[in-house]
């Protein structure tokens, strides 16, 4: 189910260049400051630039983004190669902002076609060129790139978005910060009850003391929903704010990754963190399975998360104080390695690199 078959990066941040080719499901791993967080970065700018957000995003700090700062890379460039298109564009650094050099889009296949969409813009002119149609490759890519998604669950305080009372009938798509959680699953409950039943499973495992959700709208007001659950053996009430950070992290994962119509690239970034290593397992069977209907990228530091995949899903992160560089795995040289250690067991010895 691959959509994107390459991205390129030139001086993003910790990366210089970088040129990597993804497959259905690739598993970034690097130690902390390694900079593997920062690939899923370019994702975010490419998520800012699209909704016409950049100039909030740079926010008069424009060196923040660019490799070592202006005085060493005054522009940076994203490319993304899908199918038989590609999208790309070049930020310089002008005043205390960015502005595109270029914004462009490409297709090969039968004949062959690139050129600039626009030049010296401050916000992206994609969606503009695509309603056009003077052209049709940018009306085909960008709902391509649209749908290449960041998905972030990593606030579980109580001002968190998954755990407040919404709109009920907010449940379009699922957000990526799990701010429509109770909503989305109240219409997966009323119109996709198989796969509602399969999130209520998963999270049955990882949490044996959950019976099931209690979805419904408010009966003080029939417009809002809340995240409620029942509990095994229980009368009591809970909600979204009587869960642990962890159980609410899996419930969006899990609410993510089984749901019937995902994006078509799920990125993640440290999707383990608070889980129990039983519901890492769980998450990576979860992460599998997802690979074989969209594309699943995701950065990581668990080695018991590692130690569910194959080495060619992996690509190692390094840095060694100046620049991130990313390598994918080769299973034939690892070969003597794997008939004794995980790939976990092999990235703790420093076999793999991507380790301080």
């Amino acid at each position: 189910m691959k959509t994107l078959r390459k991205v390129k990066i030139e001086g993003f941040k910790s990366i210089e260049s970088a040129e990597l080719k993804l497959g259905d499901l690739n598993v970034v791993v690097g130690a902390n400051g390694s900079g593997k967080s920062n690939l899923i970065g370019a994702f975010r700018l490419l998520e800012r630039v699209l909704s016409h957000n950049l100039q909030l995003y740079v926010a008069s700090e424009p060196d923040r983004f660019l490799f070592h700062g202006r005085k060493r890379t005054p522009a940076l460039s994203l490319d993304f190669a899908l199918e038989q298109n590609s999208y790309g564009f070049k930020l310089k650094a002008e005043q205390d902002t960015l502005i595109f050099e270029y914004e462009r889009v490409e297709y090969s296949g039968y004949w062959s076609y690139g050129e600039p969409i626009a030049a010296g813009h401050k916000e992206s002119k994609l969606e503009e060129a695509a309603a056009s149609y003077k052209n049709k490759i940018p009306k085909f890519v960008f709902p391509k790139v649209r749908n290449l998604v960041v998905y972030h669950f990593h606030d579980t305080s109580d001002t968190s978005p998954a755990k407040q009372t919404v709109d009920v009938d907010d449940n379009r798509f699922f957000r990526p910060n799990a701010a429509n959680l109770p909503a989305y699953l109240y219409w997966l409950q009323e119109k996709h009850p198989v796969q509602f039943r399969h999130i209520e499973e998963h999270i049955r495992l990882v949490a044996p003391f959950f019976d099931s959700f209690v979805l419904a709208p408010s009966k003080l007001n029939e417009k809002k929903i809340k995240l409620e659950w029942r509990q095994k053996g229980s009368e009591a009430y809970f909600d979204a704010y009587s869960l642990s950070d962890g159980t609410l992290r899996f419930i969006c994962l899990a609410t993510l990754l089984l749901q019937p119509n995902p994006p078509a690239l799920i990125l993640l970034d440290e999707p383990e963190l608070g889980l129990h290593p039983f519901a890492i397992r769980i998450l990576a069977e979860m992460l599998e399975a997802a690979s074989k209907r969209v594309q699943v990228l995701l950065a990581t530091q668990s080695v018991t998360l590692l130690n569910n995949f194959a080495p060619q899903d992996v690509i190692v992160a390094d840095n060694h104080g100046l620049k991130t560089t990313f390598n994918q795995l080769d299973e034939e040289k690892l070969k003597g390695w794997l008939d004794e250690f995980s790939i976990g067991e092999l990235w703790e010895k420093n076999v793999l690199g991507g380790r301080p």
